[in-house]
Parts: structure tokens; C-alpha cells; sequence
């Protein structure tokens, strides 16, 4: 270094070592936005409306403190302006609260509005010259319910065998075919939405839907470790559940399809379906349960109100909460405060109890029919003098419909029918001494006055009940066989099974006929209802399949107007067919209740594994033996959108309907007959011309060996006559 500079050190230049060691301030406001639709409040409600501000905003996996919230006043009224600026702690938080919280409802009235702090400038310079934008060539999005379309009116299903997942189509024979086969990956096991829009499938890390004529994913939902979910009746929501509470590390994905450190600790989530958004999480552990304890959870933990309006979860022996959808708000504020509160389940929407718009035939003006209200039944046990009831109440009113007290209860199962028409609660009583046990059936009848009950007493144990769908029938499986209840290995137990029905005339239920000494233990009713398939289920020795008809010699017109007289009461009901499935572990009905599946999973054992289609008279129509296989489950089709008349004006003209189906019937077996006939007149010719082939090769090789043998005999015919002459003879005598 030269010396001048040691001595003169203020000469040195120690720029390049600044800029390399100065620090940088982020002078800019990115990370500062401004949030409108705040409420306008005074000084003395600041504090409140911070903190909740700060709330809100943590729910959706931003933090913020008031220290980071600025909020502008109006001096000359001493009042909010009705905005406010929030600082972050950077530009990520910032972008991640712009879109978590843009058109976030604060509360009935406000709607947050967030922009940036520096779009401001932005903004206020902005060329306000009109220019048209370009158009977006329109693309169209699939049909989620194009499958409805089918030409031939076919039905899905779904099978699941080893990794291998496939959509088939079903029909007629000839109409079989595989719609798709996904390439899908690690996953737990499918499902398909109530109304058969959407396919789940639960893989580590969440939910995905797929649906529409491609099958593409359509939305996906990140529950780690889900085990179980539950959709919506109208499809608008889904809860997923996983026995692993929520943990959400550090650096985690936030924003409103993602969980907050708010949900850790919890297990069970609501979702949107269509914006994939988290609505809210619960957690299914009780405080009143002791740790370590083993218990069986209830599924589904949460249970929907058929319109999706409600949500409800019980908290066993306290209280009922019920949450709004989708703000899920709790209903009132409040829960309903029901000591010893065992179980309840809402009532279905039958078709009567939907809003429906009808034309006048006078004036052609629409008339609105109003929608029954939300009603739900739970039960409470005996508690020291008072008697287990059973009460129906209306909600969103909480109006006590009806009451039923009952004594020496055991145990209660509440069965509503699918229409919302009857209410069976099926109670387990104790005689005095508590040493056996005996079943009453009581039978609310939901679309009369005061909702009236009836009594069925029976003797034996109940142990599958079962309405018929949009009937008035019911089907009961009892047993007294000693072994039931603990039944050792290659015991099968003894069963009855009875049908009830409606008796119009007395306004009672009365039993139609007992078919004795079976071994079913399970009822399983077609959808459209008459049929019925009882069958044996999980039974290691016995898997018998029976297909009643219980309208076989009767109107079912005339049984539905109450038209039936003392000598038909029972005489209808007729054994179609009995087969048999080995190992069967599950009966399912499609849709159109013509056809029934039965299936043996690997899920329950291993031998014989697959699945076979029988028709509604228990013919066999497929059966398919596969190893690993796992899942077949049919596709649901939604309610119809024709009204009652459209579907009594084609229940008049069937037989014209019928004529076009015999048509095509007629058609498709000629067709059939046509390609028959074809095959066996192409196998026919051709068995001909080998036959002329082999015929002239059979000819040339006849006349190569008649020419041998002709020329063998003209050799024969020109024979050579030899002739000796003596020429000279001499004699010698010897001695």
C-alpha cells in the first residue's frame, strides 16, 4: 500500500465494501392492503372489532395482530371511516390474505373488499381510454351427468379388483361394455356421490372427484390420512374423517382449501364441493371419555338434513348441535340441551314435501305447494323416575311435534322411510327380572294429524328391519335360536322373516305372511319397491339368495288405493326364484330395480372372490370369479324431473312405451338371429369348399392309381409265349 495513504487513511475508498455490507429496506407497500366493508364503529368498540377482524383472518391461515391494523377516522363525527390498512409480515402473507379473504362475509351485513396499498398509484393514473378486449374462444365444459343421456338407457358400475379400477356400462347382453378404466394410483377405495355425479377416491394425501364423459378431475380436498367420508344428500358438501388429528407444519400450504394451525388437534372436516373451500373441522373426542378407552365411532359422526341446509352432531347424553350451511354458524346460537341424549336422525324429504309449481288449468296461473319442515326424532334412556322417550321435533322452529314415553327400554333404533311417510322405532324391552328380552315395533304415522302411533308386539328378537321405498309394507328378520348373539364358528343362525302392511281400511299394520326356519339375515328391498331379496350374508356355511314377489297375483294399483280384500291380504307374495353366491359379503339393487349384484370381497376373506348380476327373477346373467377383487358398487341416478302427472300419463300408456321396446327387442334378436345365420352359412361354405378341395385332391389321387392299375393289367394281357426247340439229343449210359 503506498504510504501516502497510510498516512492520509480518509483517503481510502471503502465504497465497494459498503454496498456489499449495506442492508437493504423494503421500501415498498406491497405487503400492505387495504380492507373495505368494515363496519363504521366508535372509539369504544375498537378493541372488540380488532380482535375480530384478527379472527376472522386467522381462520383462514393468516395471522395478524391489532398492532398490525391501521384504522382511519372521521374527525368531525368520531367514527370509523369503514375501512382500514393491515400491514404484513411480508408480500406472501399479503397475497395469501388478498385471496383467502376477497369477498369474505364479516357478518350478516359486511362483505370484506380487499386491495393492495400500492395499486393506489396505480389506479389513480390509469389510462381511462375505453378499449375493447379481445374475446375468449369459448370452451364448453363436460356434462357431469351426461352418462343420464345413454341412448340405450344403460346403468354403471364400478368394480375395484387388486390396484385395478373400472366403469362398465350394463344393459342387454350385447350392451355390455367398459366405459373407462382409469389409470388411478394408491388409493384407499372408491365412491360414488349420492347422486352418482362424481367418483371419490381417498388416497394419502385427500380426497379427489372425478367425474364427466372424460373423467377428469373435478375437485380434490387435502385431508391427510382420510379413512372415511360422507357426502350431502343434494351434493353440495362433503365431510372427510382420519383417525390421525390434524397437524399443520411449519411452511404448510395456507389459504381457504388448506387446514389453519386453528384445525390441529381435530379429525373430522366439511368441505365445499364446488370451491373446494374448508367450511369448518371437529374433533370426535370426548371430554367425558377416558383416555385410552376403546370405543366403535359412529358413522357418519355428522348427519345431514335431506335439504342441506343443516348439519347436526350429537354429543352423547348432553346435547344435539345443529350448524347453518355453509356459514356453519351454530343454529341459533345455541344447541339443543337434551340430558341423556342417546342417538337421533332427521326425517327424509319425501316427493310431497318439495316445493312444486303447477299451472292452473282455469286461469294458467302457478301456484307454489310449500315444503314440509325440517323434522328430526332422537331418544333419551330412563333416568331414575322418568321413562326413556322418544320426540319428534320441527326444526329450525324447535316445536315439539310429538312425544311417546317408553319403559323397560333397553335399547331403541329409529327407521324412517325413504318418503318421510312412517317412523318405526324399534325398541328392545326387558321383562321385570331383566332375564329375557323382547321387541316392540312402534310405528309413527308421519302424514296424519297429531302423527298417531300403532304397536306391534313380537316375542322374539329383531334383528334387520326394513321399509319398502315409496310403500307401506316393512320387513322384520327375528330369531329365537339360542346361539344368537355369540354363534361359534360354523354355526348359522335360524331365522324368520315376516312382512307387514298398511291395512287402509283399520289404519293399522297387519302381517301379511312369516316365512319360517330360514337362515337370511339380510332384507333388501329394489328401489322401486315390491321385490325383495333376502339374503345370507358373512355366513361361512350358508349364502342363499331368495327373490319374492309381493304382488304377484294382485294389483299393485289397487293395493296402494287400500283396494284389497280379506282373501288377498298375503296371497300375492311369491318365491321367484333361490340361488346361490359362495362367500357372498354384499347385495346391492341398480337403480331401475331390475337387476341385483352380489359380490364377495377380499376385504372380508379370500376364497372365491368376485361378483355375479342376476336379473329381479334370480336368473343368473354374469358371474366373474377374480382374485383381490374388492368393490362393486352401482352408480346412484338423481330423482326424476318428471312431475307425478307425467309419471301417471306413462304408467297409463306403458304398453304403447312397450311396443317400441318390443320393437328393438325384436330388432336386436333379429339382428342377433341375422349374424347367427351368417356365421353358420360362412362356417357351412367353407365346410363345402374344403369338402370340393378334398374331393378333387381324392379324385386325382383315385386317377394316378386307376393309370397304375391300367397299365399294369395291358402289361398282363401282352404275354410272351416262349417256345423250346430240341436241336440235338444225345443219350450216354453210364455205369
Amino acid at each position: 500500500m503506498p504510504a501516502a495513504l497510510l498516512q492520509d487513511p480518509d483517503n481510502i475508498d471503502y465504497s465497494d465494501i459498503e454496498n456489499k455490507y449495506k442492508v437493504k429496506y423494503d421500501e415498498s407497500f406491497d405487503n400492505v392492503l387495504v380492507v373495505d366493508g368494515v363496519p363504521i364503529i366508535g372509539k369504544d368498540k375498537l378493541e372488540k372489532l380488532l380482535d375480530k377482524v384478527c379472527k376472522q383472518f386467522s381462520r383462514k391461515g393468516v395471522t395478524i395482530k391489532p398492532d398490525d391494523i391501521h384504522m382511519p377516522w372521521d374527525d368531525s363525527t368520531g367514527k370509523s371511516k369503514g375501512f382500514l390498512f393491515i400491514e404484513f409480515r411480508n408480500v406472501d402473507e399479503a397475497n395469501l390474505a388478498l385471496v383467502a379473504l376477497q369477498n369474505h362475509p364479516f357478518d350478516a351485513k359486511h362483505t370484506f373488499k380487499l386491495n393492495r396499498f400500492a395499486d393506489i398509484e396505480k389506479y389513480a393514473n390509469l389510462d381511462e381510454t375505453y378499449v375493447e378486449p379481445e374475446a375468449e374462444e369459448f370452451v364448453p365444459k363436460e356434462h357431469l351427468r351426461a352418462w343420464l343421456a345413454d341412448p340405450q338407457g344403460r346403468d354403471q358400475y364400478v368394480t375395484y379388483r387388486g390396484e385395478e379400477v373400472m366403469i362398465h356400462w350394463h344393459g342387454k347382453p350385447s350392451q355390455y361394455e367398459i366405459a373407462h378404466k382409469p389409470d388411478w394410483k394408491d388409493f384407499l377405495y372408491v365412491a360414488w356421490s349420492p347422486l352418482g355425479t362424481y367418483v371419490a377416491t381417498l388416497h394419502r394425501q385427500g380426497v379427489r372427484l372425478w367425474g364427466g364423459p372424460s373423467w377428469k378431475p373435478q375437485q380434490r380436498f387435502a385431508h391427510p390420512f382420510v379413512k372415511l367420508i360422507d357426502f350431502s344428500p343434494c351434493e353440495n358438501y362433503l365431510v372427510t374423517w382420519s383417525n390421525d388429528p390434524i397437524v399443520v407444519p411449519e411452511g404448510a400450504l395456507q389459504g381457504p382449501q388448506y387446514f389453519s394451525p386453528d384445525d390441529e388437534g381435530n379429525n373430522i372436516a366439511i368441505w365445499d364441493i364446488k370451491s373446494g373451500h374448508l367450511l369448518r373441522t371437529f374433533s370426535t373426542y370426548n371430554e367425558a371419555e377416558i383416555p385410552g378407552q376403546k370405543k366403535q365411532m359412529q358413522w357418519p359422526s355428522l348427519k345431514w338434513s335431506p335439504d342441506d341446509k343443516f348439519i347436526a352432531r350429537l354429543t352423547p347424553g348432553q346435547m344435539i348441535s345443529v350448524y347453518e350451511l355453509p356459514g356453519m354458524g351454530l343454529h341459533g346460537k345455541k344447541s339443543l340441551k337434551i340430558e341423556g341424549v342417546i342417538d337421533f336422525e332427521w326425517c327424509p324429504l319425501g316427493e310431497r314435501d318439495r316445493e312444486v309449481t303447477e299451472k292452473d288449468a282455469k286461469g294458467g296461473v302457478k301456484t307454489t305447494k310449500k315444503a314440509r319442515e325440517n323434522m328430526l326424532v332422537y331418544w333419551t334412556p330412563e333416568v331414575a323416575n322418568q321413562p326413556a322417550r322418544v320426540t319428534l321435533l320441527g326444526f329450525p322452529s324447535r316445536t315439539i311435534l310429538r312425544q311417546k314415553n317408553l319403559f323397560n327400554v333397553t335399547e331403541c333404533k329409529l327407521y324412517w322411510q325413504n318418503q318421510g311417510d312412517f317412523l318405526c322405532v324399534k325398541v328392545d324391552r326387558h321383562t321385570k327380572t331383566k332375564k329375557s328380552i323382547f321387541c316392540n315395533l312402534e310405528i309413527f304415522r308421519m302424514r296424519e294429524k297429531d302423527f298417531p302411533v300403532e304397536v306391534v308386539e313380537l316375542k322374539d328378537t329383531v334383528t334387520e328391519f326394513s321399509w319398502e321405498p315409496k310403500g307401506d309394507r316393512f320387513a322384520i328378520v327375528s330369531s329365537s335360536d339360542p346361539n344368537l348373539g355369540n354363534p361359534g364358528p360354523g354355526i348359522t343362525i335360524k331365522t324368520d322373516v315376516s312382512f307387514y302392511q298398511l291395512d287402509h281400511s283399520k289404519n293399522d299394520f297387519r302381517l301379511l305372511r312369516t316365512l319360517p326356519s330360514r337362515t337370511s339375515n339380510a332384507i333388501r328391498w329394489s328401489p322401486r319397491g315390491r321385490h325383495v331379496v333376502l339374503a345370507t350374508v358373512g355366513s361361512s356355511t350358508k349364502s342363499e339368495l331368495e327373490f319374492w314377489d309381493l304382488d304377484f297375483n294382485s294389483d299393485d294399483t289397487n293395493r296402494k288405493e287400500g283396494q284389497v280384500s280379506k282373501d288377498d291380504w298375503g296371497s300375492g307374495i311369491q318365491l321367484l326364484g333361490s340361488a346361490d353366491h359362495y362367500g357372498v359379503t354384499d347385495v346391492e339393487w341398480d337403480p331401475s330395480g331390475r337387476y341385483l349384484a352380489t359380490s364377495a370381497s377380499a376385504w372380508t376373506h379370500t376364497l372365491e372372490n368376485g361378483y355375479a348380476i342376476w336379473d329381479f327373477r334370480g336368473q343368473e346373467l354374469m358371474k366373474q370369479i377374480q382374485d383381490r377383487f374388492k368393490q362393486f358398487i352401482w352408480r346412484p341416478r338423481p330423482t326424476t324431473l318428471l312431475t307425478k302427472d307425467q309419471q301417471k300419463r306413462i304408467r297409463r300408456n306403458l304398453r304403447e312405451y312397450s311396443r317400441t321396446f318390443d320393437e328393438e327387442d325384436a330388432a336386436e334378436e333379429s339382428n342377433v338371429s341375422a349374424e347367427l345365420i351368417a356365421l353358420r352359412k360362412r362356417l357351412v361354405d367353407e365346410w363345402n369348399a374344403w369338402r370340393v378341395v378334398r374331393r378333387r385332391e381324392l379324385a386325382d389321387e383315385r386317377g394316378h392309381k386307376n393309370d397304375r392299375r391300367n397299365s399294369s393289367s395291358e402289361e398282363k394281357e401282352e404275354i410272351e409265349v416262349w417256345v423250346d426247340e430240341v436241336i440235338e439229343q444225345i443219350e450216354e449210359i453210364v455205369e
